[in-house]
Protein backbone atom coordinates (compact mmCIF):
# COMPACT_ATOMS: atom_id res chain seq x y z
CA UNK A 1 0.00 0.00 0.00
CA UNK A 2 1.14 3.27 -0.97
CA UNK A 3 1.53 6.04 1.57
CA UNK A 4 0.45 9.61 0.91
CA UNK A 5 3.38 12.17 0.55
CA UNK A 6 3.42 14.20 4.19
CA UNK A 7 1.34 17.64 3.17
CA UNK A 8 -0.02 19.58 5.44
CA UNK A 9 0.52 19.90 8.71
CA UNK A 10 -1.48 18.39 11.59
CA UNK A 11 -3.16 20.67 13.22
CA UNK A 12 -4.77 21.38 9.81
CA UNK A 13 -5.71 17.96 9.03
CA UNK A 14 -7.60 18.02 12.33
CA UNK A 15 -9.61 20.68 11.35
CA UNK A 16 -10.36 18.87 7.76
CA UNK A 17 -11.24 15.86 10.06
CA UNK A 18 -15.31 15.19 10.01
CA UNK A 19 -15.91 17.45 7.02
CA UNK A 20 -18.72 16.03 4.69
CA UNK A 21 -19.75 19.21 2.63
CA UNK A 22 -17.53 21.38 0.66
CA UNK A 23 -18.80 24.95 -0.51
CA UNK A 24 -16.65 26.68 -3.43
CA UNK A 25 -17.27 29.64 -5.25
CA UNK A 26 -16.23 29.47 -9.11
CA UNK A 27 -14.59 32.64 -10.38
CA UNK A 28 -11.63 33.29 -8.78
CA UNK A 29 -11.36 29.61 -7.56
CA UNK A 30 -12.48 27.17 -9.69
CA UNK A 31 -11.46 29.86 -12.29
CA UNK A 32 -8.58 31.93 -12.51
CA UNK A 33 -10.90 34.96 -12.24
CA UNK A 34 -10.74 36.68 -15.55
CA UNK A 35 -14.07 37.00 -17.35
CA UNK A 36 -13.86 36.19 -21.14
CA UNK A 37 -16.61 37.58 -23.79
CA UNK A 38 -16.94 36.39 -27.11
CA UNK A 39 -18.49 38.37 -29.49
CA UNK A 40 -22.25 37.67 -28.79
CA UNK A 41 -21.31 38.25 -25.34
CA UNK A 42 -21.71 34.65 -24.02
CA UNK A 43 -18.99 34.13 -21.06
CA UNK A 44 -16.27 31.61 -21.50
CA UNK A 45 -14.27 30.23 -19.10
CA UNK A 46 -11.10 27.85 -18.46
CA UNK A 47 -11.12 24.76 -15.88
CA UNK A 48 -8.13 22.80 -14.68
CA UNK A 49 -8.53 19.08 -15.11
CA UNK A 50 -6.96 18.38 -11.73
CA UNK A 51 -9.72 20.47 -10.06
CA UNK A 52 -12.30 19.04 -11.90
CA UNK A 53 -10.54 14.94 -11.02
CA UNK A 54 -10.60 16.18 -6.87
CA UNK A 55 -14.11 17.49 -6.77
CA UNK A 56 -14.75 13.64 -8.49
CA UNK A 57 -13.05 12.22 -5.94
CA UNK A 58 -14.54 14.28 -3.06
CA UNK A 59 -17.66 12.54 -4.35
CA UNK A 60 -16.79 9.20 -4.33
CA UNK A 61 -15.41 9.31 -0.73
CA UNK A 62 -18.90 10.46 0.39
CA UNK A 63 -17.66 14.57 0.80
CA UNK A 64 -20.45 16.70 -1.33
CA UNK A 65 -19.21 19.23 -2.97
CA UNK A 66 -21.42 22.16 -3.37
CA UNK A 67 -20.97 25.63 -5.70
CA UNK A 68 -22.55 28.29 -4.79
CA UNK A 69 -21.68 31.16 -7.10
CA UNK A 70 -22.82 34.61 -8.16
CA UNK A 71 -23.11 34.49 -11.59
CA UNK A 72 -24.17 32.01 -14.35
CA UNK A 73 -23.10 30.79 -17.65
CA UNK A 74 -23.32 28.01 -19.66
CA UNK A 75 -19.90 27.43 -20.00
CA UNK A 76 -20.32 26.54 -16.39
CA UNK A 77 -23.10 24.26 -16.57
CA UNK A 78 -21.30 22.23 -19.08
CA UNK A 79 -18.63 22.37 -16.57
CA UNK A 80 -21.10 21.32 -13.96
CA UNK A 81 -23.26 18.43 -15.69
CA UNK A 82 -19.43 17.35 -16.89
CA UNK A 83 -18.46 16.94 -13.36
CA UNK A 84 -21.74 15.31 -12.53
CA UNK A 85 -22.12 18.09 -9.52
CA UNK A 86 -25.81 17.52 -8.05
CA UNK A 87 -26.08 20.29 -5.84
CA UNK A 88 -25.26 24.24 -7.17
CA UNK A 89 -26.33 27.24 -7.31
CA UNK A 90 -26.14 30.15 -9.56
CA UNK A 91 -26.83 33.80 -9.17
CA UNK A 92 -26.64 33.69 -5.30
CA UNK A 93 -26.19 37.06 -3.85
CA UNK A 94 -26.48 35.50 0.09
CA UNK A 95 -24.17 32.64 0.01
CA UNK A 96 -24.53 32.16 4.05
CA UNK A 97 -28.40 31.72 3.46
CA UNK A 98 -28.46 29.49 0.54
CA UNK A 99 -25.40 27.29 2.07
CA UNK A 100 -27.22 27.11 5.34
CA UNK A 101 -30.26 25.72 3.09
CA UNK A 102 -28.30 23.29 1.78
CA UNK A 103 -26.95 22.54 5.00
CA UNK A 104 -30.20 21.74 6.47
CA UNK A 105 -31.50 19.55 3.53
CA UNK A 106 -28.53 17.70 3.71
CA UNK A 107 -29.06 17.45 7.56
CA UNK A 108 -24.93 18.61 8.39
CA UNK A 109 -23.90 21.56 10.63
CA UNK A 110 -21.35 24.39 9.89
CA UNK A 111 -18.90 21.84 12.43
CA UNK A 112 -18.95 19.17 9.03
CA UNK A 113 -18.51 22.23 6.45
CA UNK A 114 -15.35 23.47 4.46
CA UNK A 115 -15.31 26.32 2.20
CA UNK A 116 -13.51 28.06 -0.37
CA UNK A 117 -13.75 31.39 -1.66
CA UNK A 118 -11.45 34.42 -2.95
CA UNK A 119 -13.52 37.86 -2.53
CA UNK A 120 -15.83 39.73 0.19
CA UNK A 121 -19.17 37.71 -1.24
CA UNK A 122 -17.43 34.06 0.46
CA UNK A 123 -16.46 36.05 3.97
CA UNK A 124 -19.52 34.54 5.24
CA UNK A 125 -19.62 31.12 4.28
CA UNK A 126 -15.87 30.63 5.15
CA UNK A 127 -15.97 32.68 8.91
CA UNK A 128 -19.14 29.97 9.70
CA UNK A 129 -17.36 26.65 8.78
CA UNK A 130 -14.58 24.67 10.44
CA UNK A 131 -12.13 24.88 8.07
CA UNK A 132 -11.72 27.91 5.34
CA UNK A 133 -9.50 27.52 2.61
CA UNK A 134 -8.92 30.00 -0.50
CA UNK A 135 -6.58 30.07 -3.29
CA UNK A 136 -2.83 31.75 -3.37
CA UNK A 137 -4.44 34.59 -5.29
CA UNK A 138 -7.72 35.73 -2.77
CA UNK A 139 -7.95 38.73 -1.68
CA UNK A 140 -5.88 40.39 1.27
CA UNK A 141 -9.03 40.15 3.61
CA UNK A 142 -9.22 36.38 2.66
CA UNK A 143 -5.89 35.37 2.75
CA UNK A 144 -5.58 36.67 6.67
CA UNK A 145 -8.80 35.04 7.34
CA UNK A 146 -8.18 31.35 6.12
CA UNK A 147 -7.33 28.19 7.99
CA UNK A 148 -5.20 27.49 4.70
CA UNK A 149 -3.88 29.20 1.86
CA UNK A 150 -3.29 27.09 -1.71
CA UNK A 151 0.11 27.23 -2.98
CA UNK A 152 -1.88 26.76 -6.09
CA UNK A 153 -3.51 29.67 -7.42
CA UNK A 154 -6.93 29.70 -8.39
CA UNK A 155 -8.04 28.12 -11.56
CA UNK A 156 -4.48 26.31 -11.48
CA UNK A 157 -5.14 23.02 -8.87
CA UNK A 158 -6.17 25.16 -5.72
CA UNK A 159 -9.38 23.17 -5.68
CA UNK A 160 -7.30 19.99 -6.01
CA UNK A 161 -5.00 20.96 -3.53
CA UNK A 162 -7.75 21.56 -1.15
CA UNK A 163 -9.52 18.43 -2.20
CA UNK A 164 -6.76 16.38 -1.47
CA UNK A 165 -6.84 17.46 2.00
CA UNK A 166 -9.82 16.74 2.34
CA UNK A 167 -9.29 13.70 1.19
CA UNK A 168 -6.40 13.37 3.53
CA UNK A 169 -8.07 14.27 6.92
CA UNK A 170 -10.66 11.84 6.17
CA UNK A 171 -9.08 8.84 5.27
CA UNK A 172 -9.71 8.55 1.53
CA UNK A 173 -6.88 9.85 0.07
CA UNK A 174 -4.51 6.53 0.53
CA UNK A 175 -7.56 4.72 -0.87
CA UNK A 176 -7.87 6.68 -3.83
CA UNK A 177 -4.37 6.69 -4.64
CA UNK A 178 -3.97 2.76 -4.38
CA UNK A 179 -6.84 1.81 -6.76
CA UNK A 180 -5.20 3.82 -9.14
CA UNK A 181 -1.61 1.90 -8.78
CA UNK A 182 -3.22 -1.23 -8.23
Amino acid sequence: MTKPLPRFADQLLDKARGVRVFFLDVDGVMTDGSLYFDASGEALKKFNALDGHGLKLLKQSGIVPVLITGRDSSALRARVKELQLNHVFYGVENKQSTAQQCLQVLGLSWAEAAAMGDDWPDLPVLLKVALAVVPATAHLELLTRADHVCMAAAGMGAVREACDLLLMANGAYSKALNEVLN
